[in-house]
């Protein structure tokens, strides 16, 4: 489903008067360091920790700065403790209300949104918010009241006829509820929407025309989520028609193969168990509705709308397990791995989404540089899925980041050794493996799985390209290596990382002015990229375009190159490149005369 809309929370106005009188009277607070315009104390474990200041005009400064820094926990802090003496200041009401549902703080938001309803009665994110506090409580006739009266024009025209329909839908009024969806057939952005949430509805009223509207679903392709096909798949399981159920199950595990989402439904189908309904209230659908814009948002990169829907489809249900995973995906976005972390935590270890949530917060770990913690995580999934390779790849490309080599290459054997027998879509496990195995210097196992996952995908252009570079790097296979190379460019043309290989390539054949055309190309592309930027002034050098070499070399080394790069960058900027160091093929006769590099290579 895919909804195309611009979103305006609110317009945002300057500060009011009061606010830029205050900052202009402590202009020399304002320009002073932030931590001087609050409190800090320190914890028992060395720790810091923000107080509120006395200067409501330091507080909002300090919530902008926390703000900024994604340290949404202060910027409240500080933003509410601004508010108790600058509350008839527009912009921080806003901004203190947003932050607040942002966080999921929905109950905190409330008396704001109640003042800013007044001010502003059809403001589309306020009466979102208390219409949804309201199907919280209980409350569908007071929602469906407030919607009532909401103008349906930008995120409006999306949220209030969904929550309308759930509100009278936990009346029972199933013709209204209906009803109330219909605008949404107004747009063609929005009749997928329309179709699904119908379906899903008259699936909740018991009524039988769901499963028409269901097979309409799969006829219009409109299944292709996990979330939807669980709705259809556990309704037609309710209805005994375990065929069309083994058929949308299918497209789950053509998607996502091995995923735990399916161990339930297979266990429930192997012993004829019908499974419960997955809306069992109106408050689940109006969470659901919720969570699927939320998804097609942050899909679309509507990040701040996505998590405020995301938080009050929580508010509605709290234990929703993919609602919590997808919160919890939008602050990792922020890199604001430990609250992401705590977000996965919640979702209870028996749900189908817990080993999925496990695997991101061991990825949140390793960001937040506790790679240990991260390794035990994915070691203890794979040890509670024990036919499921996906925890020990995951393990692998954790360890191989690391270059601990052996152990990811065990991690990944082992990942392998599970799967049983490969198929086309697992050449990533080959490739995974022989970069693994070739940087452990195990070249002949490597080759192998490189050649075995071109049998898989003779065409995959990462394949080709460590291959053929390779073989090149080694003095092996040169045509076919160039070959393929070449063939790896062709199917990615704005790679430059593959254009550098191209260009490496014709630098160890000898080939210099072919090598500088390629891998000027490269860095056009690529140039905040150490290693290609060393490559770009080696073959200058060798061209005899000595100042431009190391002018690369040293950007070489500005942007980072690892250790034992450095110290060589370092040597050639110091003395340029020996004759006798050029990595050229020598060994097998392809030398080539060259002004600077010398001859015979």
């Amino acid at each position: 489903m895919l909804i195309k809309f611009s979103i305006r929370f609110f317009k945002m106005r300057s500060i009011t008067i009061v606010l830029l009188a205050g900052i202009a009277v402590l202009v020399p607070s304002a320009l002073a360091p932030l931590g001087q315009l609050y409190a800090t104390n320190t914890s028992d474990d060395g720790s810091t920790l923000l107080k509120v200041g006395t200067s409501a005009v330091g507080n909002y400064l300090a919530g902008r700065h926390a703000q900024g820094r994604h340290d949404m926990g202060a910027a409240v802090m500080f933003f509410t403790a601004a508010l108790e003496d600058l509350f008839f200041a527009p912009d921080l009401r806003r901004r203190t209300f947003l932050l607040l549902v942002a966080e999921g703080r929905i109950n905190d938001a409330l008396p704001l949104a109640r003042t800013l309803k007044l001010e502003e009665p059809k403001a589309s994110i306020v009466n979102l918010v208390l219409s949804a506090a309201d199907l919280a409580d209980g409350e569908n006739k007071k929602a469906e009241r407030i919607l009532r009266d909401v103008k349906e024009t930008g995120l409006s025209a999306y949220t209030t006829p969904l929550l309308r329909a759930w509100s009278l839908a936990g009346e029972q009024d199933k013709s209204g509820a209906l009803k109330a969806l219909r605008p949404l057939l107004k747009n063609d952005s929005t009749k997928g929407l329309y179709s699904v949430q119908n379906a899903m509805l008259l699936d909740f009223f018991d009524d039988p025309r769901a499963s028409a509207a269901y097979d309409e679903l799969s006829r219009k392709k409109l299944s292709g989520t996990s979330r939807l096909t669980r709705h259809m798949g556990q309704y037609y399981e309710r209805q005994g028609e375990v065929d069309k159920a083994r058929a949308i199950y299918k497209l789950v595990s053509r998607d996502l193969p091995g995923s735990p989402l399916l161990d339930a439904p297979k266990a429930r189908l192997e012993i004829g168990q019908k499974p419960p309904k997955l809306l069992r209230t109106a408050k689940d659908g109006a969470a659901e509705a919720l969570f699927s814009l939320a998804s097609s948002l942050r899909r679309q990169r509507g990040h701040e709308t996505a998590l405020i829907l995301a938080r009050l489809a929580l508010h509605l249900r709290p234990d929703f397990p993919i609602a919590l995973v997808l919160v919890a995906d939008m602050l990792s976005d922020e890199r604001r791995y430990a609250e992401s972390n705590v977000v996965y935590n919640k979702i209870d270890v028996r749900s189908p989404y817990r080993a999925s949530a496990d695997l991101s917060r061991a990825r949140n770990f390793d960001y937040l540089k506790n790679t240990e913690a991260a390794a035990d995580l994915y070691r203890e999934v794979a040890k509670e899925r024990t036919h499921d390779p996906q925890p020990l790849m995951q393990l692998g490309n954790l360890l191989r980041r690391h270059e601990r080599w052996n152990e990811a290459i065990d991690a990944y054997t082992t990942a392998i050794y599970r799967v049983g027998t490969l198929k086309k879509h697992h050449w990533r496990m080959l490739y995974a493996r022989g970069i693994t195995l070739e940087r452990a210097k195990r070249w002949p196992e490597a080759e192998k799985d490189f050649l075995r996952a071109l049998e898989f995908e003779p065409e995959q252009p990462f394949v080709l390209n460590y291959l053929g570079y390779s073989w090149i790097d080694q003095g092996l296979n040169l045509a076919r290596a160039q070959d393929m190379i070449r063939r790896a460019v062709e199917l990615r043309p704005n790679d430059g990382y593959i254009i550098d290989s191209l260009g490496w390539g014709y630098y160890r054949l000898g080939k210099f002015e072919e090598a500088v055309r390629e891998i000027e190309r490269a860095v056009q592309i690529r140039p905040e990229d150490p290693i290609i930027n060393d490559h770009l002034g080696d073959v200058y050098w060798c061209v005899g375009r000595e100042l431009e070499a190391r002018y690369q070399w040293q950007r070489a080394l500005s942007l980072g190159a690892e250790t034992d790069r450095e110290n060589t960058i370092k040597s050639k900027l110091a003395v340029g490149i020996k004759p006798s160091e050029i990595l050229t093929v020598k060994k097998i006769g392809l030398g080539k005369k060259s002004k600077s590099c010398g001859s015979p290579i």
